[in-house]
């Protein structure tokens, strides 16, 4: 078992979702880990020190100027003696204080003073989540290497807003703290990717629009297994009506203008997947009311113009990730289409699949693609979405592998 051994310190600070420290405490202390808990005058508010006790098997440390704890500099141990430490809530007054070195208690001195791996599960409203400032301290937190896991979507216990900003639920915690303590698990940890998925909508009147046949299932697939390899992953995708995967940054947009822009707004990255279905043409010039169907007349003509080619705009772009990955979706000869994109669009890999309509393949659960590579192509067989999602993400870590 990874965790066993492993010495966690945890700080718990003020918030309602410090209740849920409680099962993370049990969850970690079953898979083989000590729990060391410290927790801020905020979290006493929600939780007792005697329940976390209790559960941890261990004391609660809560005060800086401790005179027992103090004598050996406390905070100084605290902050060495573990494996990793692990901040589960953590409010956005926590996050601030590290961001800018802050150390006016306990829990914020020890994260100064630390220098174990540090992981942090925000939980906070979302418009606290979203302030300009709180953003500003997690971009602060993340290039100083500090690990996130969360937070998650959903309604907010003390305020019923909806929005991101949950604490991640204990086993997601868990599961955070695993790849953080065994980094051969995850050989895409450092690697920021971007994958597009799902259909483009190009709007013809409010009520219409042209797209393509995508479900989105094999982009939010490929999202979710960079993400479990260890990527910084942001997932710019379409209309879909599938959940987002776990891990993943997602970035809704309609048109393939929105999606190009979204995409170039994500790099520099080490990784480009371009899943999605992009419609090729939009309408010149949408109408602003639904078109009316006039007895006797014939439709109104559509004048249609090319949409932006986000694959080729990426492969050629000044900051090119150093490995882009296309797809081709094609109902007849898909080797030789495939090679073809593969040289204009400026890729490193062609994922090619037939979708003629006896596969009956495009939007489905199952897929049937040829790997079009530089050095040459590989079939792969029938299988369903997630496997294909498996396979490529790891032809995409051996790659950076050497």
């Amino acid at each position: 078992m990874i965790l066993q051994g492993k010495r966690i310190l945890l700080i718990i600070s003020g918030g309602i979702a410090a209740y849920k420290s409680l099962d993370l405490i049990r969850r970690l202390r079953e898979r083989g880990a000590s729990v060391r808990p410290v927790m801020t005058a905020g979290a006493q508010a929600f939780v007792t020190p005697l329940a976390v006790g209790a559960l941890a098997a261990d004391k609660v440390f809560t005060d800086l100027f401790s005179r027992e704890d103090e004598q050996d500099v406390g905070h100084i141990r605290l902050a060495r003696d573990c494996d990793l430490v692990l901040i589960a809530p953590a409010t956005a007054d926590l996050m601030a204080k590290m961001a800018n070195g802050l150390a006016d208690d306990l829990a914020s001195t020890i994260l100064l003073a630390t220098d174990r791996p540090v992981l942090v599960a925000p939980a906070m409203n979302p418009k606290m989540w979203w302030h300009p400032a709180t953003c500003r301290n997690h971009a602060t937190l993340v290039a100083d290497g500090i690990r996130f896991v969360g937070p998650a979507s959903g309604e907010m216990a003390e305020s019923g807003e909806k929005g991101e900003g949950r604490m991640a639920e204990p086993l997601d915690i868990v599961a955070a703290v695993e790849d953080v303590l065994d980094p051969s698990s995850k050989p895409l940890l450092g690697r920021k990717a971007i994958v597009t998925s799902g259909p483009t909508h190009e709007p013809i009147d409010p009520v219409r629009y042209i797209a393509n046949r995508s479900s989105g299932k094999q982009g939010h697939a490929i999202a979710g297994e960079l993400a479990r390899l260890g990527a910084d992953v942001t997932l710019v995708s379409g209309p879909v009506t599938i959940p987002d995967p776990k891990g993943v940054r997602v970035v809704r947009v309609e048109r393939a203008e929105e999606m190009r822009d979204a995409v170039l707004a994500a790099l520099p990255a080490d990784i480009a997947v371009m899943v999605a279905a992009v419609a090729d043409w939009r309408v010149a010039s949408a109408a602003g009311n639904k078109i009316k169907k006039q007895p006797g007349e014939a439709p109104p003509p559509l004048q249609l113009t090319e949409n932006p080619d986000i694959l080729k705009t990426v492969g050629h772009h000044a900051q090119r990730p150093a490995l882009v990955v296309g797809f081709a979706a094609e109902t007849q000869d898909v080797a030789e289409n495939g090679r073809a994109k593969l040289e204009r669009k400026g890729a490193d890999y062609i994922v090619a699949n037939d979708v003629s309509p006896q596969t009956g393949i495009m939007g489905g659960d199952r897929n049937t693609v040829k790997i079009i590579g530089k050095s040459g192509d590989e079939d792969w067989p029938d299988m369903d979405k997630q496997a294909v999602a498996e396979k490529l993400a790891l032809l995409i870590s051996s790659h950076f592998a050497g």
